[in-house]
């Protein structure tokens, strides 16, 4: 990183990636073009996890391709009367994979629907409708940076 003094932590790093729903997943495409999706995630364990569909352009580049990176930034803050914000970012660079351990994927699944649905039960039910429908994705962060980004 060019600017040290915008570096955030491995702890605030952490934090954005635990507490922020939503990511860019980068990835490489067909053709060798880079592909980003926005995805809702999970962040345990030093693992990100998100799922999706079992078909389709995501699904075809994570089977062509294993290493990944996932973007993540937090809501920010404008300033009084400015049209600048403060917000931080975090860019995870790791190794994806598609899980296909039933007992591994109820597990991410459990993670993923505790942090967006409004009880435990609710998370329950979905897995056992949807489990085989669903496929689960798996990042394992080999290394992340963040920065603080303050426009003017």
């Amino acid at each position: 990183m060019r600017r040290q003094g915008q570096r955030l932590s491995k702890e605030e790093c952490e934090e954005i990636l635990t507490n922020q729903p939503r990511g860019v997943l980068a990835l490489l495409g067909d053709y060798d073009y880079p592909y980003a999706v926005p995805m809702s995630h999970v962040y345990e364990n030093g693992k990100i996890y998100f799922h999706g569909a079992k078909k389709g352009h995501k699904n075809d580049a994570v089977r062509n391709y294993s290493k990944c990176s996932y973007c993540v930034l937090n809501e920010g803050v404008k300033a009084p009367d400015s049209w600048w914000y403060t917000f931080k970012s975090v860019i995870a660079f790791g190794k994806i994979r598609i899980l296909t351990d039933n007992d591994e994927k109820i597990e991410a699944l459990t993670y993923l629907g505790d942090k967006f649905f409004p009880t435990h039960e609710e998370t329950v039910d979905e897995i056992n409708r949807l489990l085989e429908k669903t496929e689960v994705y798996e990042i394992t962060v080999e290394h992340m940076d963040g920065k603080v980004v303050k426009e003017k």
